[in-house]
């Protein structure tokens, strides 16, 4: 059987800062190593999708002005997208997106409306927090979705590496989990405690860098989950040569490790 998975990326002209088109390059790129069909479709202001035929939503990170265009744009699929959600739809949000898929982003003028995905809102801090980031998820992800918990501190798979570079700070409600917790780093509120948010099979982060080409295991989780939604099946992926992503992944650790946090 021919495997095929959809992607939906939101407002790529808008929302696409430091190297997030890595993620949906990675997907792209590990999907097809696998004989797996990933069609991507690209979604900006105005244009009309179908998100019951769509297995992935990836939406970037961008500036309050990349934001502001899109918003009025992404509260029109509020509805489908929060139904889709709880529906199994996996989602992966970046810095902007992030706060986008929260209650609402508070500008220094202005509340930018979210669209609720996340129990999060977010307030514009007064500084901005720059720095390689590493990010334990040995605890938060045994609470991700049933069945795909592959992060485990047993196969060193326990962290996601990326650079952060924000100067908003996202709480979360009872409702959202983190994605992990800080080992080095600012994190969602700029303190060191947690980053990033999950519900069900969304997820939302700061992470830069791309995220995705230096956590490959994350982004086969990911692969997995849109398999599930799309066959309602588990599928045990093909193993894939990572010694070039483990490579990164083992550097972002050492630079996260030896560099200093900025705030400026």
């Amino acid at each position: 059987m021919k495997i095929k998975l959809t992607l939906a990326h939101l407002y790529p002209d808008n929302m696409n800062l430091y190297g997030d088109l890595g993620n949906i390059v990675t997907l792209e790129k590990r999907c097809s190593w696998r004989q797996i069909d990933l069609e991507i479709i690209k979604v900006n202001v105005g244009d009309s999708i179908d998100l019951e035929k769509v297995d992935l939503l990836f939406l970037g990170g961008g500036q309050d002005q990349g934001q502001k265009i899109i918003a009025t744009d992404l509260l029109k699929r509020k509805e489908e997208i929060q139904k889709e959600i709880d529906r199994g739809l996996v989602a992966l949000t970046i810095c902007g997106g992030f706060q986008l898929f929260g209650q609402y982003f508070q500008t220094k003028t202005e509340k930018i409306p979210g669209i609720g995905v996340f129990d999060s809102y977010t307030v514009a801090g007064e500084k901005r927090l720059i720095g390689n980031v590493v990010v334990d998820i040995s605890k938060s992800s045994q609470e991700w979705t049933p069945g795909f918990n592959h992060f485990t501190p047993k196969d060193k798979r326990a962290t996601l590496v990326g650079f952060e570079n924000h100067s908003g700070q996202t709480i979360l409600g009872s409702k959202c989990k983190p994605l992990g917790y800080i080992k080095k780093g600012f994190g969602n509120r700029g303190d060191g405690g947690y980053e990033g948010g999950v519900y069900k099979n969304a997820f939302g982060t700061y992470l830069h860098g791309s995220l995705l080409p230096k956590n490959p295991w994350f982004a086969d989780y990911l692969i997995s989950l849109a398999y599930f939604r799309r066959y309602h099946d588990n599928i045990d992926l093909a193993l894939l040569d990572d010694q070039i992503e483990l490579e990164a992944h083992r550097a972002a650790l050492t630079r996260a490790e030896t560099a200093k946090t900025v705030s400026i």
